[in-house]
Order: structure tokens, then C-alpha cells, then sequence
């Protein structure tokens, strides 16, 4: 790539706004743009086709994800993307998607349906080959009607789908785990959930689901790797203490710490091994991150490990201390 992702990102976004957007689309862009460089040439990889739902586009969010796929110009001449943006105004929706496929060349592969979205919270039903993969972004913010369960079900069921699903904070009450719920019945069993808060207090949810852990892992470092914006910071639902997070390449530690504690408590001696598995599926932090906290932990005698010298390998054993 010729280009730093976050200046291609930054150079879309200065072209396409006519007013300035707010901090957490800034942010939510930002993370799907980071995504999608990563999830384009990993779909593709073994397949020859794969499928992007926007399920709420706008000419933004259509700019944002083909200026990403304009990047990927040799990968696309062998393989085959289906881009689909679904509008509730598919008549501004075409006239936007014209004028910035005018601005930004599309890769020979890429093929680009704009459809109606049905009412009701439905979406619409697409054709996605047996086993290739999917993405689908559901941005229902801003006063949209969130998308059926049972709609985003049927997306997840098909192919290597994964879906990325931000709500409004203030629409769902304390429903986060509602939600989570939801989308681990539709058969992805790794869900994570972070709440978006910007600075005069407004929040938005953001679901990511999968099945596969390396691509949550990829997930949650673009999640803490985006610029922070206009003091939007993160906040993790499960944690009692609802402590606000800046976003960092190295996250404050604290929520954690707690959480690990809680886990060890609940179920006994885990490994290190176990401890990141369960900080990458359960919270909004990384596997990377529990080195960090339980080293603070042990320093501080709050928790022993066996073996009590030497490197923290994954085969360690953590208990909490007596």
C-alpha cells in the first residue's frame, strides 16, 4: 500500500462530508476501515468470492469501504467481491453511491447492488455462496430501527459471516446483554460489546460477532488502535465499576484487573493460557493485556502464580491469594 491507512482514511472522509460528522462516526469508520484492510485480502484467502453488507449505507459509509477495496486493485482481479449497500432512500442513496464511484476507481472484481431496506427492522435477503464470507455492518444509530434479531440471525447463518452491529445506547436501556445473548444464538459463539461514550455523556453500543477467535483478535486491535476523537472513550458493560477507557494502544488497565479477579473468584485456578481466552471473549481488552494486569496483580500480592519465578508463560497458574 502506498499510503498510511489512517491518511487514506482521512483523505476520504475530507472529500465526501458536507458538515463535520460526530465523534463516534468519526471513530466507527475509523475501526471499519482498519477492519476491512485486514478482512479483504483474509477473505479472499482461499476463496474466490466473498460478500460487504452496509445495512444502513450512506454516501460516507460507501466511500469509506470502496476506497478500501480500491487498494486491493491485484488481489480483486483474481478474486470476486460483492458489495451490497442497502439504503432506507435507495433513490439519494443511488445518486450518492454515482458521485463517489465518479471519485473512486473500483477494482474489476467488485461488483456494487444497491438495494431498498425493507421495513420493519428486516433486511434484505442475499444470495452468499455456501462457505465463502460475509461481513455485514448494521450502523443503526441516529434514530434508525434497529435490525431484527431474527434478520441478523439468517446473515449470520450464512457462509463465514460476521457481523458488526452498533446501537444506540439511550434506545437500548441496559439491554447489553440482551443483546449479546441474541447474537450468540445465532451460532457465532464469540460475541464482544463496547460502549462508545463521547463527551457530553451520549453512548452507543457496538457488538462484534464471529466464530473465528483470530479474527476477534484483529477485531480488538483496530478496536484500540483508531485516533481518539473529540473525547470519545471507551467503557466495557460488564464492568461494576462502568470506568471510562481513553483509547490506547496500551488501554488503563484497571476494569481488567477486576474482571480477572471476578473470573478467579467464580471459577477457580486458571492458567494464563485460560485468563486471555477469557479477557479476549469476555471483556473489551485484548489477550495481550493480561501479561500487563496480572503482573500488577501479583506485585500487589492480590494474586499467587505457580510457577512463582520466572517468565509468565501460558502454562502458568494463576489463584487468587490467601
Amino acid at each position: 500500500m502506498t499510503e498510511p491507512l489512517a491518511g487514506r482514511y482521512n483523505r476520504g472522509m475530507a472529500r465526501i462530508r458536507p458538515v463535520s460528522p460526530g465523534p463516534h462516526q468519526l471513530v466507527k469508520r475509523e475501526l471499519l476501515v482498519r477492519y476491512l484492510d485486514s478482512w479483504v485480502p483474509a477473505a479472499l484467502h482461499g476463496s474466490r468470492r466473498a460478500t460487504y453488507l452496509d445495512g444502513y449505507a450512506t454516501g460516507a459509509s460507501a466511500e469509506a469501504v470502496l476506497q478500501v477495496f480500491s487498494e486491493f486493485t491485484d488481489l480483486l482481479a483474481r478474486h470476486a467481491l460483492t458489495v451490497v449497500l442497502v439504503g432506507a432512500d435507495a433513490t439519494a442513496l443511488t445518486a450518492e453511491v454515482a458521485q463517489v464511484r465518479g471519485r473512486v476507481p473500483t477494482p474489476a472484481g467488485v461488483s456494487v447492488q444497491l438495494v431498498p431496506r425493507p421495513a420493519g427492522g428486516r433486511l434484505p435477503v442475499i444470495s452468499v455462496p455456501a462457505g465463502s464470507p460475509m461481513l455485514a455492518y448494521l450502523d443503526a444509530t441516529a434514530g434508525q430501527e434497529p435490525p431484527d434479531v431474527g434478520a441478523v440471525a439468517g446473515l449470520l447463518a450464512a457462509g463465514r459471516a460476521e457481523a458488526l452491529l452498533v446501537l444506540d445506547a439511550a434506545d437500548s436501556g441496559d439491554r447489553a446483554e440482551e443483546h449479546r445473548a441474541a447474537l450468540h444464538q445465532t451460532g457465532k459463539a464469540l460475541v464482544t460489546c463496547v460502549e462508545m461514550v463521547s463527551g457530553d455523556g451520549r453512548a452507543e453500543l457496538l457488538y462484534f460477532a464471529t466464530a473465528s477467535a483470530q479474527r476477534l483478535e484483529v477485531f480488538k486491535d483496530a478496536l484500540w488502535a483508531v485516533d481518539e476523537y473529540a473525547g470519545v472513550r471507551y467503557r466495557d458493560p460488564r464492568d461494576p465499576g462502568q470506568a471510562l477507557l481513553d483509547i490506547s494502544l496500551t488501554p488503563h488497565p484497571g476494569p481488567l484487573r477486576r474482571a480477572l479477579l471476578g473470573h478467579l473468584g467464580a471459577a477457580g485456578m486458571r492458567t494464563v493460557a485460560e485468563l486471555r481466552r477469557y479477557a479476549l471473549t469476555e471483556t473489551v481488552y485484548r489477550a495481550a493485556d493480561v501479561a500487563r494486569a496480572l503482573t500488577a496483580l501479583v506485585a500487589a500480592g492480590t494474586v499467587s502464580r505457580d510457577p512463582a519465578k520466572g517468565r509468565l508463560t501460558a502454562e502458568a497458574h494463576i489463584t487468587l491469594a490467601t
